[in-house]
């Protein structure tokens, strides 16, 4: 029979059963994105037309109305894009992008040229007037005028007062020949179906990823196909391009819509042969990654580029494709990690002996390939100074809460008898997950799940708890108590705002129920226990 001071002969095998785990799960998720996948090739590496915006250094937003982009700079984007396409799409005649038409026939490429329209009427004003004088200049090189890009979408003008502006385009350019349409997403074409008497042509975008219905990579060109021959049927007679399509390399994932490396690879390839198969016009989004976008749309926005910000293909057009080439580094951070552990633990007698060791070092390893999972995710999430910081913080707190976890649980399962638990810094991870839960419930079309952040706090607390013994026994505050009951509804809710097909939702359903579970057990034991035996903690 245990003593009171040790973990009972059950617990302590569920205990190196979770952490056999947590480590073996942080080194195969290293391990599997390291894996070059097999990737069917691409009939070719060139591509008809990509969407052009060069804001693509730090800094660098189309959304400071004083930002400019000098010819040099243009001159030198479109040199190295005429390797690759053979024409461009543009969004706006500010920020000097007026000269793109110019410099692109330098180098032998159309441009399918775009004039902004929003809420500001003088800016429209100018953007109308700029466009049919630069396309009035380059007709030869102008495939085709865009007159305004979602703007039914953004509810920022209304059908009548957009079809006044393309008609003014459309008629100044008359003589010219140049063709003009409007860009929208492909629903929007289908609500207001008027807006087709208006163009020569229809631009429609398909984004897989952002259907109000996700598709997943594997269906996503089936998508593509089906809604092309739906507008081609609906609009018969008229020509239909596809104005935008593509797929993000880095963010959250959709429903079972992953964005990743591979799957960018993956789509493109597949739309290329299917473009080809149909002789279609289309425009892929986009030549370069936005890290602007990230302020709107969350870290997928920054990541639709088919090249990085420093103008270097992110994967090629034959040949498997790998997630993350230096994936080694996520176990050299678990070595790393492992040594840490073990070190905070040397001068501690009772966790002098072979088991603690072994825990600590598990621990260890564990916390830190989740710990770097965190760390890539900030080279993608972060987008000042002061969000490194804050998320360097955050990792640190996480790094520090699991040491003193780990060597709590490497104690214990040495059977040495410990003080009270200190409960304030389990509150502490708890109010911070119920804050970004209800942000996810809120407002999380955006967002992240931070799971290599949460996940060593939750998993450490859900052992610490298990391992507690009569002697040790607290009652948890009230607060806890009630947030143990919030934290699995509120998670819940995630995974069913996802229709259960998001993997991610999942997991951060385990942290929640983790940390929840940790709780419930210790309230549990409390209550086992007669009143005037269990320690009432923060009275």
């Amino acid at each position: 029979m245990s003593s009171p001071s040790s973990p009972s002969s059950r617990v302590a095998p569920i205990a190196w059963l979770i952490l056999v785990l947590a480590m073996l799960c942080g080194a195969l998720w290293w391990w599997r994105i390291g894996r070059p996948v097999p990737l069917p090739d691409a009939p070719t590496a060139r591509i008809a037309c990509v969407s052009y915006a060069p804001f693509r250094k730090p800094g660098e937003t189309p959304l400071d109305p004083h930002a400019f982009v000098s010819p040099e700079r243009i001159d030198a984007d479109l040199k190295a894009l005429s390797e690759r396409f053979d024409c461009v799409r543009t969004y706006s005649q500010g920020f000097g992008l007026n000269a793109v038409p110019a410099i692109a026939q330098k180098y032998g490429m159309k441009v399918l040229m775009g004039i902004w329209l929003g809420r500001d009427k003088a800016l429209n004003e100018r953007e109308v007037t700029t466009g049919i004088a630069t396309a009035k200049a380059y007709p030869e090189v102008i495939r085709g005028v865009i007159v305004g890009n979602e703007v039914l979408l953004r509810g920022e003008q209304s059908p009548e007062a957009l079809t006044g502006y393309i008609k003014r385009v459309r008629d100044a350019l008359h003589d010219d020949l140049v063709p003009v349409t409007y860009a929208d997403v492909w629903e929007f074409w289908l609500r207001y179906p008027q807006m087709a008497d208006s163009v020569d042509y229809i631009t429609i975008h398909i984004l897989p990823y952002w259907e109000d219905e996700p598709v997943p990579p594997q269906d996503a060109i089936r998508h593509v196909a089906d809604v092309y021959a739906r507008m081609k049927a609906r609009f018969a007679g008229r020509a239909v391009m596809i104005g935008e399509t593509g797929w993000p390399s880095e963010g959250r994932q959709r429903r079972q819509a992953s964005a990743s490396l591979v799957n960018e690879a993956r789509y493109l390839r597949d739309f290329l042969r299917y473009a080809g198969s149909v002789d279609m016009p289309y425009n892929v989004i986009e030549a370069f990654d936005q890290p602007w976008k990230r302020d709107q749309e969350g870290t997928v926005g920054g990541y639709w580029g088919i090249f990085d910000v420093n103008a270097k293909p992110k994967f090629g057009m034959q040949g498997p494709v790998t997630e993350e080439p230096n994936w080694i580094v996520g176990w050299y951070a678990g070595a790393a990690g492992a040594v840490l552990f073990l070190l905070t633990g040397f001068w501690r007698r009772d966790l002098g002996n072979t088991r603690s060791r072994i825990a600590l070092a598990m621990a260890g390893f564990a916390t830190a390939t989740s710990i770097a999972w965190q760390g890539r995710r900030m080279l993608f999430d972060c987008r000042n100074q002061l969000e490194w910081v804050f998320s360097g913080l955050l990792c640190a707190l996480a790094l520090l809460s699991a040491i003193y976890l780990a060597r709590r649980i490497a104690a214990r399962l040495a059977g040495a008898s410990l003080h009270l638990p200190d409960r304030r810094l389990r509150f502490l991870w708890m109010f911070g997950l119920a804050f970004y839960d209800l942000l996810l419930v809120f407002d999380g079309r955006y967002r992240d799940f931070p799971l290599g952040l949460f996940w060593p706090a939750a998993v450490g607390f859900l052992i610490a708890a298990l391992m507690e013994t009569r002697v040790n026994c607290v009652v948890p505050m009230v607060e806890e108590r009630f947030m143990s009951c919030v934290l699995p509804l509120l998670a819940a809710v995630v995974v069913a705002q996802e229709v259960g097909l998001n993997p991610s939702t999942w997991l951060w359903l385990g942290v929640n129920l983790a940390t929840a579970g940790a709780v419930m057990v210790d309230w549990r034991r409390a209550a086992r226990l007669q009143p005037h035996q269990a320690q009432a903690a923060y009275q």
